[in-house]
């Protein structure tokens, strides 16, 4: 482990730089403009249009690393990112803002690129899941690191900010002096949204509802706790603790999501999720340690959500697709963590603060309804179903190049990149109105027993998620 650590220490301690920054900023935000009575509203979009342009920022950050390479194209975006925070110190309109954190975003979308295609590149495949999981445990705790120096700065003004930029600025040395040799990009596989419709409606869903629900907490989180009159140390410690628990319990939850029903398991968090949010609505005044043990709670159940739409979503999509699954399945939480962000900080100006988990509430509570084992015909469970589960990050801080890490795709047969056959597509007959076989359910999820049996009995044919009416 410790070899392993050390051979992509220069990579890993440059992620971990880069996310201190990124954490303390997205938690500072929220504090600083809630101190001056800033709406609710102009929080979410800061957080919004920054996660847009990691969304949308991909393909030019592609374009930028192939035309000048890789160290070049790091150390560009790293300015950038520096110079659009240390702008913010001069700059107060909050319509400015919105461009320089829009350009933040695709700008660090292009340094997590320039880091993941590294590790991919001189990763070998029987150690991708171990590489994988150390890249995401130091971004993790760079994000949790970088919340924890929020109570340092006893002034919340512009302190805050400049550190941020040092980060941003230190994260290039580790890159700048690294002898690593350059690797060779990864393009981009196309994605055929058709095919990844038809395959795994339900997974989409539940990576779109994982990203409002996450993109909602790391941009209002900081206004609730703000709200409840607790000291900067108290808000530090508030979202640590949500974010260390939702990583500290993957492995945990990966080891079960392998032995149950992975429908049933995501019902049965959602169901979770929207019950322990019910004390945070503000009918009652929790002391700060029942705060503490609800964040700890509700973080292991929203910060779980993604990996395991991705597990479910692995099993009912070929094996040679599954690069491009991961990308569409990025894209689809990013663009729910751009949306979520809007719409709690709508409910929040409209009502109170503690209206973003009147929001988680109902988001999970709609995945409840819409997640349930007898609406899933699987009809296209994969033949190595039920894949295994991989701990994933648990924000947005991610490329699409990511996806070539996880040790479930395999890069040599991967087709992503090439047409979909015409009968993959097409619906298999009426999936809207076709009720499910008299046989259990096929799915994600399955105990590898169960998979294999349905695998038996099936002749080869692919299978998938298809949700009946109920």
């Amino acid at each position: 482990m410790i070899r392993m650590i050390l051979a992509f220490f220069s990579l890993y301690l440059a992620t971990l730089l880069l996310l201190v920054g990124s954490g303390l900023f997205n938690t500072y935000v929220g504090v600083y403009l809630t101190s001056l009575s800033v709406s609710e509203i102009w929080v979410g979009a800061l957080m919004a249009v920054y996660y847009l342009g990691l969304v949308l920022g991909a393909r030019t950050g592609h374009k930028l690393i192939i035309k000048v390479g890789h160290i070049r194209a790091y150390a560009a975006s790293a300015a950038v990112v520096t110079v659009t925070v240390l702008l913010q110190v001069l700059i107060s309109e909050l319509w400015v803002w919105l461009l320089f954190r829009f350009v933040a975003g695709m700008a660090m979308v292009t340094m997590l690129m320039v880091l993941e295609s590294w590790l991919n590149e001189q990763t070998e495949n029987h150690q991708r899941g171990k590489v994988f999981a150390f890249y995401m445990v130091f971004s993790g705790l760079g994000t949790v690191l970088g919340q924890l120096t929020l109570p340092l700065f006893g002034q919340m003004e512009y302190e805050p900010l400049v550190f941020v930029g040092i980060c941003s600025a230190l994260c290039l040395i580790p890159i700048a002096l690294t002898g690593r040799l350059h690797p060779a990009l990864q393009v981009p596989a196309p994605l055929n949204v058709r095919y990844y419709l038809n395959r795994v409606p339900v997974s989409l869903t539940v990576l779109f509802i994982a990203g409002m629900i996450t993109g909602a907490f790391y941009g209002l989180a900081p206004v609730f706790i703000v709200r409840q009159e607790v000291s900067s140390e108290q808000v530090a410690l508030f979202l640590a603790s949500a974010v260390a628990a939702g990583l500290v319990s993957q492995w945990p939850m990966g080891w079960l999501a392998d032995r149950v029903n992975r429908a049933d398991m995501i019902r049965i968090n959602a169901v979770i999720l929207t019950l322990l949010a019910i004390p945070l609505w503000g009918w009652w005044s929790a002391p700060f340690w029942a705060l503490i043990a609800l964040a700890c709670m509700l973080g292991v159940l929203q910060f779980t959500l993604y990996p395991l739409g991705a597990a479910f979503a692995n099993d009912n999509v070929d094996p040679d697709r599954r690069v491009g699954l991961s990308a569409i399945l990025l894209m689809v939480y990013g663009l729910g963590a751009c949306i979520g962000p809007l719409l709690a900080g709508m409910l929040m100006q409209q009502f109170n603060p503690n209206a973003l988990y009147i929001f988680t509430s109902l988001c999970a509570g709609v995945l409840a309804v819409f997640v349930r084992t007898q609406h899933i015909s699987g009809d296209h469970l994969s033949q190595d179903a039920p894949t295994s589960f991989v701990p994933m990050p648990d924000t947005l801080q991610s490329s699409p190049i990511a996806s070539v890490l996880d040790p479930r795709v395999d890069m040599e047969h991967d087709v992503s990149h090439e047409p979909v056959p015409e009968e993959l597509l097409a619906p298999d007959g009426d999936a809207g109105s076709q009720e499910p076989e008299e046989h259990p359910p096929a799915g994600e999820g399955e105990d590898p027993s169960a998979g294999n049996q349905q695998q038996d009995g099936a002749d080869g044919k692919d299978d998938a998620q298809r949700v009946h009416p109920g």
